[in-house]
């Protein structure tokens, strides 16, 4: 019998050009030998050319479809990405506030909750209204267990300006003051590629630099995505943090470097890359048979 893979649960937005939200997610998610269930909180219009609108899926069918998938399946992560609004927000936070089997509040009851605190897109477009951030940092960030913001999300959720190590070190101090247990704090832009993992352990909070050769591509189209879906995915394999970081950056540098030149903007990673070093001769043997016409 085959081994089960883990079941990762992606909560985000569509991306109709598959470089980001729940199409991406799901690519990430099996690149990464999970299998991938999803919850889809808004359609977008856009291409690697940018976001031209958003429309949110009512919040009521988000609710349902959320518990329909946890009482059908095992869900061992969970990714958190585009929401959209206050609405689709609450309804996510009841809905790890509320999982059964809970003991006292603020415990998170599905297990490796990653949330991507997605609050603009790349070209400038409001993924999450103003109520939508400030009830995430009230509810959903004591309910994760990493949350992955980039400089500038980093610098909306703490009001602290972040451009260089120091000032990530600030706003990841900061983060975990309103609840968050272990955070990444990803600089991609950054001259130096830095991320920094900022995690509770038994001695109190440590912080991890993780450094790479930042990468001169124009696909770039949902890094963010890519990163935190790949950190759920390592965790509900059952690695701990410093290591799934490690291998997420990998992960996403491997994707960018193997990316396809689509698209006339910011095109996507190759999240499916490994497909192609994996390939092994057929086991099929193809017989041709000559059928003789009665003619």
């Amino acid at each position: 019998m085959a081994v089960i893979p883990p079941v990762v649960l992606t909560i985000a937005g569509f991306d109709p050009c598959s470089g980001a939200g729940i199409t991406a997610d799901i690519k990430t998610i099996a690149a990464h030998e999970c299998y991938g269930v999803a919850c889809i909180t808004a359609l977008t219009i856009q291409s690697t050319r940018g976001v031209q609108r958003v429309v949110g899926v009512d919040p009521k069918i988000v609710a349902e479809t959320l518990q329909e998938l946890v009482s059908d399946l095992a869900v061992e992560a969970v990714h958190i990405g585009m929401l959209g609004n206050e609405r689709v927000v609450a309804v996510v936070a009841d809905f790890l506030g509320g999982f059964p089997g809970q003991t006292s509040p603020g415990k998170v009851r599905l297990p490796h909750v990653v949330l991507d605190p997605i609050l603009k897109s790349s070209s400038g477009a409001d993924l999450l209204d103003a109520a939508g951030t400030r009830l995430l940092i009230e509810r959903l960030l004591p309910l994760a267990q990493l949350v992955t913001p980039n400089l500038d999300e980093a610098s909306a959720l703490t009001g602290i300006a972040v451009t260089n190590l120091d000032q990530m070190r600030e706003a990841a101090d900061c983060l975990h003051s309103l609840g968050a247990a272990n955070v990444v704090v990803t600089g991609g832009h950054l001259e130096k590629a830095i991320d920094l993992l900022s995690f509770t352990t038994a001695r109190g909070i440590e912080k991890e630099v993780f450094k790479a050769d930042r990468q001169h591509s124009n696909a770039t189209h949902g890094t963010g995505c890519a990163f935190a879906t790949a950190l759920a995915c390592h965790l509900a394999h059952g690695r701990g943090l410093p290591e799934a970081v490690l291998l997420s950056k990998a992960y996403v540098s491997a994707a960018i470097a193997n990316a396809y030149p689509l698209g006339k903007g910011a095109g996507p990673l190759h999240h499916l890359y490994r497909m192609g070093q994996q390939r092994r001769p057929s086991a099929i043997i193809s017989e041709t048979e000559h059928v003789h016409s009665r003619n």
